[in-house]
């Protein structure tokens, strides 16, 4: 299990098959149950073919995320905090620990990094080198944009 650690007290781990009712876990809380998202809109076909990563603050489950491969690139997604931990630094180590495991696959190198960000999150993809394509658009009652990474 490969780990990342930005400070002492984020973990970023990969979620193994074990791990994902935790992984479940955690998006149920966030997003059907704070954000009113349709359980059958939030959990798809790609489970079990995303890699999906976990981030613990000291210790604790806190948040997850996940990216896998599409017909565009490859999708970061699904990132999700739980209200105790926010604002700890925990989504920002998701992103950074999935931009770097996406550089690790040679499958990805080329193809280009997006993601649909809630409004909210949008400073935040930003900081990592995101920035907004388009316009604004409603994706389960939420408004998002689009954002690709710099390098593509």
């Amino acid at each position: 299990m490969k780990k990342s650690v930005l400070n002492k007290s984020v973990q970023v781990l990969k979620a193994e098959k074990d791990d994902l009712p935790l992984v479940f876990q955690i998006r149920q809380k966030v997003f059907v149950e704070e954000q009113k998202v349709a359980p059958e809109e939030e959990y798809d076909e790609f489970e079990n073919s995303s890699h999906q990563y976990l981030a613990f603050w000291e210790g604790h489950p806190a948040g997850t995320a996940r990216w896998r491969f599409t017909q565009k690139g490859v999708k970061l997604e699904r990132f999700a905090v739980l209200p105790a931990y926010r604002g700890k630094g925990i989504g920002s180590a998701l992103v950074k620990h999935l931009l770097e495991s996406i550089a690790e696959h040679p499958e990805a190198a080329g193809r280009v990094k997006y993601l649909h960000a809630q409004l909210p999150a949008v400073s935040l993809y930003e900081r990592h080198g995101f920035r907004k394509k388009g316009d604004i658009f409603e994706e389960c009652d939420i408004l998002h944009y689009l954002m690709k990474h710099l390098g593509h």
